[in-house]
């Protein structure tokens, strides 16, 4: 059985999907690895991990979908089989819209997907665990992504999550510690801490929250140089993590906490627990606290309670915060969220759309002055890949996929287009680096 995986979404849906590839390998299965035109890889099942967070992820996981139901119809593929949020949250209209598709499976069903595609008599695709720690990882061998909790107990009013996953489950910190060890067995150098709400891990198993203690236990485990921590709610914001973050030598000086907000109206329209003084009040404690910390957040433009007023007071917040990394996106009204029953869209995408640019170009403007600062000084990079023109590394101050990269440029003979494997082998090392420019949002960099 050839089959051929389309994960979308977040990094909690890759980490998802690397444990459903893992089934699938131990069930006979033969993965057909990177973005080929089904027409070229004629595989035997096509696998689709979708997304359902908000609106322009629906529909993305709905093309995938379609574009396979026509593989399917042209020949190229025997069957489709649909998992993860989007079924989770649509599968009877799905079944009914989409008949071609062979079967929908939920967010929590990984082991029936296995079943349903390999062969049944293979005993290893039968594999029950609540915790499998077992990973065919997607990303490059050095790094990946932990997932420590499923769901969240937030009500904030835009979420679906919550419908969508269910409450917060912690996974026990043994099940973490074996998988983390799996993991560097296999060459991890980097973890990456993720969860709906990190900050609340094992509230619901131990009675108090134990992201620091984890955070140590993990730092013990041989071969793991570097734990980087993703996705922290601000309110009550645990001080024995800064804590860790700052005297942890492991730790990478780096905090992702999606604040959504400024404005305590909209804060409080959202459902987030926390006003602008709260707000200020932790990003200050953060900083005095962790030195030379890389804040990373995420902002929402459009929100039913958002007036200029509010957008302009969101302009304010992030020129005097400055944040050394940000994301934003518009809002996007989800069924049966609290905000849907509540409130109208009332603000058009148009000016979302508008508020979204100037913010960014905000954003852009600061992340160009801040990364100039960098200009002389010298870092610690892990290298993540080598072409004919760039090494891209990385250092504390980065993390994959959503931030910028550091570039070290190399020079081949004439006529030579593959980079030598003496850089190749570079790859998921350590170097030492002297920034000397920047390019956006990305640093140009020589090996030291």
């Amino acid at each position: 059985m050839r089959v051929q995986l389309v994960s979308l979404g977040c990094s909690k849906n890759r980490v998802d999907s690397e444990k459903l590839l893992a089934r699938l390998v131990g069930g006979g299965a033969e993965i057909i690895s990177g973005d080929y035109d089904y027409s070229i890889s004629h595989p035997d099942a096509i696998v689709i991990n979708t997304c359902g967070f908000i609106q322009s992820a629906k529909e993305e996981s709905i093309g995938e979908i379609l574009t396979a139901i026509e593989a399917k119809k042209a020949g190229d593929v025997k069957s489709v089989v649909v998992c993860g949020c989007l079924s989770e949250r649509y599968r009877n209209d799905l079944k009914e819209q989409l008949p071609e598709v062979d079967a929908f499976f939920g967010s929590f069903e990984w082991a029936k997907v296995a079943n349903f595609i390999v062969e049944r008599e293979k005993e290893s695709s039968k594999v029950e665990e609540k915790y499998y720690i077992k990973r065919l990882q997607t990303t490059p061998k050095h790094y990946a992504y932990l997932k420590i909790s499923e769901g969240c107990n937030r009500q904030c009013s835009y979420c679906a999550i919550p419908l969508i996953k269910g409450k917060y489950v912690s996974v026990p910190m043994e099940e973490l510690i074996k998988e983390a060890q799996f993991l560097a067995k296999q060459g991890v150098k980097e973890l990456i801490l993720i969860a709906q709400d990190t900050t609340f891990y094992g509230m619901d198993l131990y009675k108090k929250r134990m992201l620091a203690p984890l955070i140590r236990e993990l730092s013990e485990i041989r071969g793991i140089e570097w734990i980087r921590v993703h996705y922290s709610y601000p309110l009550a914001f645990p001080k024995d993590v800064i804590a860790e973050i700052n005297s942890n030598p492991k730790v990478c000086k780096y905090l992702d906490i999606p604040l959504q907000h400024c404005s305590t109206r909209v804060l409080k329209k959202m459902r987030r627990g926390i006003d602008s003084i709260k707000t200020q009040r932790v990003i200050n404690y953060i900083r005095k606290q962790i030195p030379g910390v890389a804040l990373r957040t995420t902002l929402m433009v459009g929100h039913p309670g958002e007036g200029e007023r509010e957008f302009e007071q969101l302009l304010k917040f992030v020129s005097k915060n400055r944040f050394e990394l940000m994301g934003a996106f518009t809002y996007s009204q989800e069924e049966n969220t609290y905000d849907a029953r509540h409130f109208k869209d009332i603000i058009p995408q148009r000016v979302k759309d508008l508020r979204y640019k100037k913010l960014m170009a905000l954003q852009a403007k600061i992340a160009s002055e801040r990364n100039g600062q960098r200009i002389g000084s010298q870092t610690d990079v892990i290298i993540d890949s080598v072409d004919r023109d760039f090494i891209y590394a990385r250092s504390q101050y980065e993390s994959p996929e959503v931030d910028g990269v550091i570039l070290i440029p190399i020079k081949l003979p004439k006529g030579q287009t593959d980079p030598p494997l003496v850089l190749q082998n570079l790859i998921g090392k350590f170097a030492r680096v002297k920034i000397r420019e920047v390019r956006g949002y990305d640093l140009i960099a020589d090996l030291v």
